[in-house]
């Protein structure tokens, strides 16, 4: 009876483990008896991650290092192969057009899109070879339109909003599955420091439990909290006249 229990255990891989949503992604599989390989700069936080559960092993990435990333990926296959990827590393500032920061700018595209590019090339023919995987891209309602000071992290997630699109149809007569999440506000060290308002607003762990049940069913696109999604979902299809009223709004607030 048992022996039938594990076969429904998945391995999964989760990069940007370290904190805030991947990590409480992590704790949540784990304690589901999933099979969890995490990946993120702190080695420290990946270890204690590790240690506190038989089910994680830790791999230390950077991910905006291409062949660190092969190197991962290949060292967790060893163990046994990745079903779902749960892309999720991410960097995020707010930036003023005025004060235009490439570097910073530079940065969040290595590590938002080309850190998920990496990974693909690896995990696409892999997954294609066994005809089947799952592929979860992390993005973000802050991709659906372009927002204020938003110039240095919204077009990354925007992309892999897009990405997704172009992916989904190729893949899945593969057997491979992508999905791409776009949550709203979610209190992790990424939101703590915004200096605006962020209504409805929820925990890692709330999120953890969202993005979960959303893998389980294969969904298309994980978004939450739904409040605030449909929200972000019905700008997305405003107008432009008004879309701008609206943003010169909220800034002169």
């Amino acid at each position: 009876m048992s022996h039938h229990h594990d076969d429904n255990k998945r391995r999964f891989w989760i990069t940007g483990a370290s904190s805030g949503i991947g990590h409480a992604l992590a704790e949540r599989l784990a304690g589901q008896g999933d099979h969890v390989a995490v990946s993120a700069r702190s080695e420290e936080a990946l270890n204690a991650l590790a240690a506190a559960s038989g089910k994680v092993t830790a791999h230390p990435l950077d991910v905006t290092n291409r062949e660190k990333v092969h190197q991962v990926i290949d060292a967790i296959e060893a163990e046994g192969p990745i079903e779902v990827a749960v892309l999720n590393a991410g960097a995020w500032f707010l930036m003023d057009a005025v004060e235009l920061d490439v570097d910073k700018v530079r940065q969040a595209v290595e590590v938002n899109y080309m850190g998920v590019m990496y990974a693909l090339e690896k995990l696409i023919p892999l997954m294609k070879e066994r005809g089947e995987g799952h592929l979860v891209l992390m993005a973000s309602v802050a991709g659906f339109r372009g927002l204020p000071r938003s110039l240095a992290y919204g077009p990354t997630k925007a992309a892999l909003i897009n990405l997704t699109e172009s992916l989904k149809p190729e893949l899945e007569k593969f057997g491979i599955h992508v999905t791409v999440i776009n949550p709203g506000f979610v209190d992790t060290p990424a939101t703590q420091d915004n200096p605006f308002p962020m209504p409805d607003i929820i925990t890692a762990d709330e999120a953890a439990k969202h993005i979960a049940k959303g893998i389980d069913k294969q969904k298309v696109e994980i978004i939450f909290p739904w409040r605030f999604a449909v929200a972000m979902k019905l700008l997305r299809i405003l107008p432009y006249r008004p879309f701008y009223w609206l943003m010169r709004r909220i800034m002169s607030q």
